[in-house]
């Protein structure tokens, strides 16, 4: 199959106004008690792509419905990849997102690993600030809120031959969400699955496609029921080596301030939020390091006081406090431990640079309402 190249200019959107749009005093309801993707907002943008065309007919839609055959190949094969971002309002009212040509990046990584096409950067930021040029009132102002923004692509070809679609769809929706922690950065007991594992060599581990969550959903419900808000996985070549939560990455806080976790194995996938960290705990001269870690340092390292702090991190929460791991074969840790001052400083230090209230060193911030 020859595939058309991506555009090699900047995409033309255009705009279908919803004739449905929430009214100021309903969007303002939802605003006050958004929740985590309850909502979402009056447009979605909507780009086509096909073996002969390439990338075309960008357009911001009313949000709505998705028009799919039977026959379509993502609901056969499961050919499809997304991101997840936020929107923050500043304290002067404009709005910003936090390092978005890293999610560009990443899903051009997934859309390789799927055999889908790939959407050049310059069109996937541009693909946000159209959506926010019409939806920018959706973008909460309380604290700690942002608008989370969902890009992604499937495979809607109608056809059940097994081979990498011919038509390809993708569209960026949106929705309000409250603080995560609404009554403060609380630390969270999570579950080992040791009948299960997230991803293998040579598998889609470090593409963000929904194949792996879908993977993780009945070991998180088993996690749900003993008592843990999380499940953690390990490789599944020897079943030793932590590799990352259903959803988060780990990272291990030792004494002396170095900072551990598990390197990026081709089944592990690239946070950004974890690369972000990566770079903050840097900046503050610490070491970090980047390898296998195996379940029993983690338990030797606690109980000799050796881990000081666990914390988990992603987009959604930002950076999540782990106090104890649980296991059939017990626990390790103290569920009423309180987080951990590094694990806290670095999460505060973080969320003030992506709300603006801390200067931007790095260029991480893309304004999308200018």
């Amino acid at each position: 199959m020859t595939i058309a190249p991506t555009s090699t200019f900047p995409l033309q959107f255009e705009l279908t106004p919803s004739q449905d749009a929430r009214a100021e005093a309903e969007r303002e309801v939802i605003l006050a008690d958004p929740g985590f993707g309850k909502h979402f907002t009056d447009h979605m943008v909507q780009i086509d792509w096909t073996v002969t065309e390439g990338w075309h007919n960008a357009s911001v839609i009313p949000y709505g419905p998705l028009q799919l055959d039977p026959a379509a190949a993502v609901l056969h094969y499961a050919q499809e990849i997304f991101e997840g971002l936020k929107a923050y309002r500043h304290a002067d009212g404009s709005i910003w997102t936090f390092r978005p040509e890293k999610n560009a990046e990443r899903l051009q990584n997934s859309a390789r690993r799927l055999a889908l096409p790939e959407l050049a950067t310059e069109d996937f930021v541009e693909s946000l600030r159209q959506l926010i040029a019409v939806d920018g009132a959706w973008v909460p102002d309380a604290p700690e809120t942002s608008l989370y923004i969902r890009p992604f692509m499937i495979a809607n070809e109608s056809f059940l031959g097994v081979r990498p679609s011919q038509k390809v769809g993708y569209y960026v929706i949106a929705s309000p969400a409250g603080a995560y922690f609404t009554g403060g950065v609380a630390p969270v007991s999570i579950w080992l699955s040791t009948e299960y594992s997230r991803a293998g060599r040579g598998g889609t581990g470090a593409a963000k496609c929904g194949g792996n969550y879908a993977s993780s959903l009945l070991p998180q419900q088993e996690a749900y029921e003993h008592g843990c808000a999380q499940v953690l996985f390990l490789d599944a070549e020897t079943g030793q080596h932590v590799d990352e939560l259903g959803g988060m990455n780990v990272f291990f806080v030792h004494r002396g301030g170095r900072i551990v976790t598990p390197r990026l194995s081709g089944t592990i996938l690239e946070g950004i939020t974890r690369d972000s960290i990566i770079q903050l705990a840097h900046d503050r001269a610490l070491t970090v390091e980047e390898r296998d870690v195996t379940i029993e340092e983690w338990r030797d390292g606690v109980e000799s006081g050796e881990i000081t702090e666990v914390f988990a991190c992603g987009t959604a929460a930002v950076i999540t406090p782990i106090s104890a791991l649980k296991s059939p074969e017990g626990t390790i840790g103290d569920e009423n431990a309180p987080a951990g001052e590094v694990t806290l400083s670095i999460r505060e230090e973080l969320t003030d640079i992506q709300y603006g209230r801390r200067p931007d060193r790095h260029g991480w911030l893309t304004r999308l309402d200018a």
